[in-house]
């Protein structure tokens, strides 16, 4: 009967993913009563935007002026920072999940087709739902559980851990001296951001940081680096003349972090996809110059996604994978989407870890990825 299903709910996966490409998908809307109410508090607390109170090009002009983050004085991260990132996700998915099992006194095929659907709207991806519902129906089967439906979550967070592991991922810059992050993503991810906070997390933990930036075509992108350099706490700052060569950038910043005995050398990279053929071989040349100026260099290549696009995510990492070696994922947005699913998706598809995940606006609200946290996050 099953397996009479599992050809039924192929057919109906693939007319749901064809409907979902004709018909441009809308975040799901969470009112802030609803997570006041989630997360048993009085009031949200106050967001706290990473932007520039004046255009990047007056600033540059008072650099000397530019008031230098106490990185010692970020707030200290709540108990339930993890909840809160994925408010959204856990109120569209869980909530969806709990709905489903109402009344429920069987896991019948009926039942799994409703959970295909919820899986695939949460942007986990077809193949990926597939295998989890595949490997959830095989337990039911196997180990009598057709009478126990209160036990689907607990199956769905098995095959969801047994996708992400459980390690929490990190990146190790205790390995090399410099640690070398090549920064990679599509222009409007939250790239620049990302190493604002990264830069912080390092500066905080007593490293020296040297940022590079590479981006050389979009005078914008450096001048934005330039200025995150200096609030986040005087960082060393390399940067040439706009439209020189970027791989010339990476070696400088390299030299200089040898020279200088720096603990990391952030990288960042121009995500002009428009230009797709030139970007991936700038992005192929400045890891070759890379590897020159430091055997090895990068040690990490972190690309940045947007949480927000949901599946347009996987369309990214193919694009970049073609150019160089994707070593890790920087998930930014995560605290406004339902689309957190796709955290599992890129890691079943490509085998890349996500390492790093945005779950806040502030500047420390970058957390190292932790499968656990992520999965029971998503379950309370």
């Amino acid at each position: 009967m099953f397996n009479i299903f599992r050809r039924k709910s192929e057919k109906k996966v693939e007319e749901k993913v064809d409907e979902k490409k004709k018909v441009e998908e809308k975040e799901e809307y969470v009112s802030e009563e609803e997570i006041i109410k989630e997360l048993d508090l009085e009031e949200l607390p106050p967001e706290e935007e990473i932007i520039f109170e004046e255009e990047p090009e007056e600033i540059k002009k008072e650099n000397n002026k530019i008031k230098k983050l106490d990185i010692d004085e970020l707030s200290p991260k709540p108990s339930n920072k993890w909840r809160m990132g994925l408010t959204k996700t856990r109120t569209s998915f869980f909530g969806r999940i709990k709905n489903l099992l109402s009344g429920r006194t069987k896991i019948d095929p009926e039942l799994l087709e409703e959970m295909e659907e919820i899986l695939i709207q949460s942007d986990v991806g077809v193949e990926t739902t597939l295998k989890i519902v595949s490997n959830v129906r095989e337990r039911v089967k196997n180990e009598k559980l057709e009478g126990t439906p209160n036990l689907i979550t607990q199956l769905l967070k098995d095959e969801m851990t047994k996708i992400l592991g459980t390690e929490k991922q990190s990146l190790d810059v205790e390995s090399h001296k410099p640690f070398v992050i090549m920064v990679l993503g599509v222009n409007g991810t939250g790239k620049t951001t990302t190493i604002a906070k990264l830069s912080a997390k390092f500066t905080k933990e007593g490293k020296k940081v040297i940022l590079a930036a590479a981006d050389t075509f979009r005078a914008a992108a450096v001048d934005q680096l330039e200025i995150w350099s200096q609030r986040v706490g005087g960082l060393d700052f390399i940067k040439h003349q706009e439209g020189s060569d970027p791989a010339a950038v990476a070696f400088d910043a390299i030299q200089a972090g040898i020279a200088r005995k720096c603990d990391v050398v952030i990288i960042d990279t121009a995500g002009r996809l428009h230009t797709k053929k030139n970007l991936m071989e700038e992005l192929k040349k400045i890891k070759r110059v890379s590897d020159r100026a430091l055997p090895g260099a990068p040690h990490e290549v972190l690309l940045v996604l947007d949480a927000t696009t949901g599946q347009n995510a996987i369309s990214q990492v193919k694009q970049f994978k073609e150019a160089v070696e994707v070593t890790g994922i920087a998930l930014t947005k995560l605290d406004g989407t339902a689309k957190g699913g796709i955290v599992i998706a890129i890691k079943d598809e490509f085998g890349i870890p996500v390492k790093l995940v945005g779950v806040g606006e502030k500047l420390d609200d970058l957390e190292d990825f932790s499968p656990k946290e992520f999965v029971d996050a998503l379950f309370e």
